[in-house]
């Protein structure tokens, strides 16, 4: 492979398939010593949530995931990338988000899907509405703390 390659970006309402997509992120490579996946479930906050609504910018979304993940194949020498992120409604138990990172060896994988992540979380255009499993749906939900600060630790080298 020459150059740096295209990250698949994807946002879409329906759900996916980790391991179709594993299979299409590594089919016939050779080159790749270590596969990192990540996937983010709806979880039902201790039997409280039935589901959560997430919306997005439509345009924006895909291109802020673009460059997070061509910032992340960059910076880590990623040999591909894969990140898929849901909206609509999801319920409890469904998958939200997969992140494949591939790379030569190990330690550039994991960073380049926890980057990505990290990044998703307080960058990306979606936003998140709670529906109860009592029938209530919530406000949306503010960014957490905790992300942000996951994502500085990234930030000492990165221009954004």
């Amino acid at each position: 492979m020459t150059g740096s390659p295209s990250p698949i970006i994807r946002v879409q309402r329906e759900d996916f398939d980790p391991a179709a997509e594993t299979r299409a992120l590594t089919d016939r490579r050779k080159d790749i010593g270590a596969l990192v996946s990540f996937v983010g479930l709806c979880r039902d906050e201790a039997g409280t949530l039935n589901a959560l609504e997430l919306e997005h910018y439509p345009g924006m979304a895909e291109a802020e995931m673009t460059r997070i993940a061509k910032l992340a194949v960059e910076r880590f020498s990623l040999l591909g990338l894969t990140a898929i992120h849901r909206f609509g409604r999801i319920e409890a138990g469904e998958q939200i988000v997969l992140v494949i990172a591939a790379a030569p060896h190990r330690q550039a994988a994991f960073d380049g899907a926890n980057f990505v992540m990290d990044f998703l979380k307080t960058s990306a255009p979606f936003w998140k509405k709670e529906h109860g499993k009592d029938g209530t749906s919530g406000a949306w939900v503010a960014a957490k703390d905790a992300d942000d600060s996951a994502r500085e630790r990234w930030e000492t080298s990165v221009k954004e």
